[in-house]
């Protein structure tokens, strides 16, 4: 018996104010359900191969229709008019960019999210702008690792007082990550055991291997100076909490590693609040990296969303 074929291509969508997002696009035009995956700050489409690579299969089938996509400033997006080089960044942005996805490349049929960490941010911003994609397109989301708001930690020393006073709406902690990470990626490569020891401490869990590492700690390398920086404030800045009744109208999994550095689980709990028929799971020995670290219990939560998916759309 051989082996359905996995149709791939490439696209460049273009968002109002010019930004050009790479957008990898898997299976067949009619398959019944669409999955679009958003990124985390300072990655790439790439940090979802994993998740990708387990739902192969149903792409492969024609029973999934899979759409990842760099961040505007990451991995081989654009970041907007050249005209305005210093324009601010917001997630809000980010949000929108992601309705303009959704519009280009999946304009008709059900659909599910997953966001991880500032791609989980993203989704929110699109809840928030666009609420009536939500339950009509939109029938499930993946909140993977992040968070609604409330991402300035509260200072535990004098020295992180007067940093947070300097950099208003910073994450102090990912901040101090931020300029690690850059300060080891000038100096040593990412298979240097300092490279990914610091990579390991910020991102991952007791549990990830050497490769878990690697893999991460290349696609950060890969990353720009200006997305380390020019969304460290924009993170600070959002606050969706009170704007997420979208949400409540589609199914919903939360996921975060029970060491997650960057946004803790505090965040995932403040989301199962203010979503109560959430499915919410605190992944044991793991950190901010769920997809690579945990891709099969990823896939699970996302497999769930998208049998519910394909079925609301056969009983329609």
């Amino acid at each position: 018996m051989s082996t359905p074929l996995r149709l791939r291509r490439t696209a460049a969508v273009a968002t109002p104010d010019g930004a050009l997002l790479h957008a990898t696009v898997d299976g067949v035009d009619d398959a019944p359900v669409t999955l679009v995956l958003a990124h985390g700050w300072t990655l790439s489409q790439a940090a979802w191969d994993d998740v990708a690579g387990l739902l192969g299969t149903q792409v492969a089938d024609g029973r999934l229709r899979l759409v990842r996509y760099d961040q505007r400033g990451h991995g081989r997006s654009t970041w907007g008019p050249p005209t305005r080089p210093t324009a601010d960044v917001s997630i809000d942005q980010l949000g929108a960019d992601l309705g303009t996805v959704l519009d280009e490349l999946a304009p008709s049929g059900p659909v599910v999210l997953g966001g991880h960490s500032m791609g989980g941010m993203t989704v929110m911003c699109l809840a928030a702008a666009r609420p009536e994609l939500f339950g009509d397109r939109v029938r499930g989301v993946a909140l993977v690792s992040t968070s609604a708001g409330d991402l300035r930690p509260e200072p535990r020393t004098r020295a992180e007082r007067v940093r947070q006073r300097l950099t208003p709406g910073a994450l102090a902690l990912a901040l101090a990550g931020a300029r690690a990470v850059e300060r080891l990626r000038r100096l040593l490569p990412p298979e240097h055991p300092r490279h990914r020891a610091l990579v390991r401490d910020l991102l991952y869990g007791a549990d990830a291997t050497d490769g878990m590492v690697r893999a991460g700690a290349e696609i950060v390398h890969a990353s720009t100076v200006r997305a380390f920086t020019a969304f460290l404030p924009a993170l600070g800045r959002h606050e969706k909490r009170t704007e997420l009744a979208a949400l409540t109208r589609v199914l919903v999994e939360v996921l975060v590693g029970e060491s997650d550095r960057l946004t803790p689980v505090r965040h995932s709990r403040q989301l199962a609040e203010v979503l109560p028929d959430a499915h919410l799971q605190v992944v044991p020995r793991t950190g901010h990296m769920l997809p690579v670290e945990r891709p099969a219990l990823v896939t699970a939560s996302i497999a769930r969303l998208l049998t519910e998916a394909a079925a609301s759309r056969a009983a329609a």
